[in-house]
């Protein structure tokens, strides 16, 4: 039976205009009025008035338990949080944002509030999740679900998990370092922790593909930084120094600035080729000057508009879309990185319009795994 969910997926649009659209509410334009109407009369749909009456009658309260970072990554994903929370209208949601300093730090503290403040839902990023086991099992068990976003938690009962295809990911810096270096050389990985299953896979993605396609590549020992921009300086620095024939370097995580710094003071920057994940304002010229070859974009806001969307329908509906939400990521690279610039503009320009622009934009083409 046809969700309202099924609905917006088939459009393309949020749940909150297809809602708004079958209510004839005069917010929302004939045309899209139209096409909700012909898709809900093709799919079949049929309201839930339970859900509805339950929606309309129920305060809601979610708890976003995310690290500050040192890039704008972050706050893309809590911008996509509060933006998709907006764009529902259905009903009363209260966003609590509980941000600590950084990844280690501060996480636990976060989870233990939210369990006391008794919220309806929690969307978190587990960086260590043999340790935040035993809160995700707590909050199952106080029947508030919880949705990892960017990486995962496996085995704590959490209701899904949305993030960027890391094995996509790491297979595609392993080849794109493959080609440049012409199958040849020493190759190291930065990741901020081992632990982190979004790291681990990369890592590991990485080191598959180059063994599998680039068989003379060798990968040197990994960087782990612990989210702390200082010790990615440091232990670069010292990686630059030990292997000064390193012909290229793949950085997991956002710590992408401190290692291009430490590459540059020790001379070896010109001859490195790097490759780097996510995008934001200090890493644009650095791209532009092809000290970076490519970076892995994992669209943080698209991550955390599913997350919310994903928690939302089933506090409200009590079904989940899938427990797995991959992204396919983007690479930019400097003949094209003017073009996701301006894509990002119009994001921004469409976060204070109509719903149908920003969706089309931003949420095209995600997979449920």
């Amino acid at each position: 039976m046809a969700t309202l969910v099924d609905l917006a997926e088939a459009l393309g649009i949020s749940t909150g205009t297809v809602h708004r659209a079958l209510h004839n509410h005069p917010e929302v334009n004939s045309l899209t009025k139209t096409r909700v109407l012909q898709m809900a009369k093709s799919m079949q749909y049929r309201p839930n008035v339970a859900a509805r009456n339950l929606a309309r009658r129920r305060h809601l309260r979610i708890s976003v338990n995310t690290p500050k970072g040192a890039t704008s990554f972050w706050d893309e994903v809590r911008a996509g949080i509060q933006r998709e929370a907006d764009n529902q209208n259905i009903g009363s949601t209260e966003i609590e944002f509980r941000t600590y300093p950084k990844m280690g730090t501060g996480e636990p503290e976060a989870f233990e509030a939210s369990l006391e403040s008794k919220v309806n839902g929690i969307i978190t990023f587990p960086s260590h999740p043999q340790e935040m086991r035993n809160w995700v099992r707590r909050a199952v068990k106080a029947h508030i679900p919880v949705v990892c976003v960017t990486t995962d938690a496996p085995n704590t009962g959490r209701l899904a998990v949305v993030s960027i295809d890391t094995m996509v990911s790491g297979s595609l810096a392993a080849d794109l370092l493959g080609r440049i270096l012409r199958g040849k050389g020493k190759v190291a990985v930065t990741m901020a922790y081992s632990a982190i299953n979004e790291h681990a896979e990369k890592s590991s993605a990485f080191t598959e593909t180059l063994r599998k396609y680039h068989p003379e590549i060798v990968v040197v020992e990994s960087i782990e930084e612990h989210g702390v921009e200082s010790e990615a300086y440091e232990k670069s620095l010292c990686l630059f120094r030990t292997h000064p024939d390193l012909a290229g370097i793949y950085v997991t995580t956002e710590a992408s600035i401190p290692i291009l710094h430490a590459a540059r003071d020790s001379g070896i920057l010109p001859k490195l080729s790097v490759v780097t994940t996510d995008l934001f304002p200090a890493l644009v010229g650095e791209i532009r000057e092809g000290h970076v070859i490519g970076t892995i974009d994992q669209r943080p806001f698209t991550q955390g508009r599913l997350a919310f969307r994903v928690l939302h329908q089933f506090l409200i509906e009590g079904s989940c879309p899938s427990s797995q939400v991959l992204l396919s990521p983007h690479l930019v690279m400097r003949g094209n990185l003017d073009f996701f610039l301006r894509h990002q503009s119009l994001s921004s320009i469409a976060d204070s319009g109509p719903d149908e622009f920003i969706d089309s934009a931003v949420l095209e083409g995600y997979s449920l795994g």
